[in-house]
């Protein structure tokens, strides 16, 4: 699925959400859900460390999303991440009738850098969301700021360069 220069704007922002978010001592993820007239609805960043272990923000804006939106607009909104959703937030992105997604890295990338780096295996399978929400329309990766959202993972796991 093609990238258009709105989906770059709001991708940015998810890594200025991700920057935040490491700043905070959480992991390095962001996420906005945009309207299908390209308003921001709503923004959130992970929260693992300063919440509670599965506030991940696309979860939290699938929640948002199912409590303040219709069903229509839900399946006309786009939620921008800068990293492709985890099986959780897939499933939770899916039962809220969300729209299209678009993440800057994929979860396939993030698997290999946390094997690159020789960290312990995730709880769950890196799978994509196709593999666990087939119907949803999916873009991404993008290779500049899957670089930059990298690097956030890097520091955040305190990885040498």
């Amino acid at each position: 699925m093609t990238i258009f220069e709105q989906d770059l704007r709001h991708l940015r922002r998810c890594v200025e959400l991700a920057k935040e978010a490491l700043s905070e001592g959480d992991m390095a993820f962001g996420s906005v859900l945009v309207s299908a007239e390209g308003k921001v609805l709503a923004e959130d960043r992970n929260r693992i460390h300063t919440c509670e272990p599965t506030w991940h923000p696309e979860i939290a804006l699938a929640r948002w999303a199912a409590e303040n939106l219709n069903e229509t607009e839900r399946a006309r909104a786009t939620l921008y991440t800068s990293g492709e959703h985890c099986p959780m937030c897939s499933a939770a992105h899916a039962w809220a009738g969300l729209g299209r997604i678009v993440f800057a890295s994929s979860a396939g990338q993030f698997a290999a850098w946390c094997e690159q780096w020789g960290l312990p295996a995730s709880p769950v399978n890196a799978l994509g969301i196709n593999d666990i929400a087939p119907d949803i329309p999916v873009a991404g990766p993008v290779p500049e700021l899957a670089e930059q959202i990298r690097e956030l993972h890097r520091q955040y796991f305190g990885i040498e360069n």
